[in-house]
């Protein structure tokens, strides 16, 4: 079967930055809905009209990834706010409850990354917002969509949460 929309399609991968640092490795086939919201459109692109056993290597720049990183994401708040166990790499999908500062947008995952006595820093980008990768993927299987996959665009939570604090749009899967 060939890669059309809409299908699902089992990937497995090695993604690295630009140095060769691994930051996700797939050695097991994973399913994600071609189509839909699972992938980058550039790993569409690249997948549009390909088999099982089609393998490629794709070079991202971050508008073509994660986009590219924005330091008006990044504010303080009090130290107050926030529960005594908080520490960096603490997530929180949209705002924290009691946060002062109101021109952040609701609708993306803040990280803590640092932790003071009197203030926390949060940075509303995506862990790889910025970076260029390196993506080799290979086609392990491609199969029809099932109705509930078609209407969700997805086939279900993602995977790896790295990959799934995507700003909207531009999710991997």
């Amino acid at each position: 079967m060939r890669i059309t929309s809409p299908c699902v399609v089992s990937l497995t991968w090695r993604l690295e930055d630009t140095l060769g640092h691994l930051i996700d490795e797939l050695a097991e086939p994973v399913e994600f809905f071609y189509g839909g919201d699972d992938l980058l459109a550039k790993v569409e692109e690249v997948l549009e009209g390909q088999e099982t056993g089609f393998e490629a290597r794709l070079h991202l720049e971050p508008e073509h990834a994660f986009g590219d990183y924005d330091p008006s994401l990044v504010f303080f708040e009090d130290r107050k706010i926030f529960s005594e166990h908080i520490e960096p790499g603490m997530q929180f999908d949209g705002l924290p409850e009691g946060i002062t500062t109101r021109d952040m947008p609701a609708d993306r995952i803040y990280t803590v990354t640092e932790v003071y006595d009197s203030h926390v820093v949060l940075d509303g980008n995506h862990p790889l917002a910025g970076i260029a990768l390196r993506l080799a993927l290979k086609v392990r299987d491609v199969r029809e969509a099932t109705e509930e996959e078609i209407e969700n665009g997805s086939v279900g939570q993602p995977v790896l949460s790295v990959m799934a604090t995507a700003p909207s749009g531009s999710q991997l899967h």
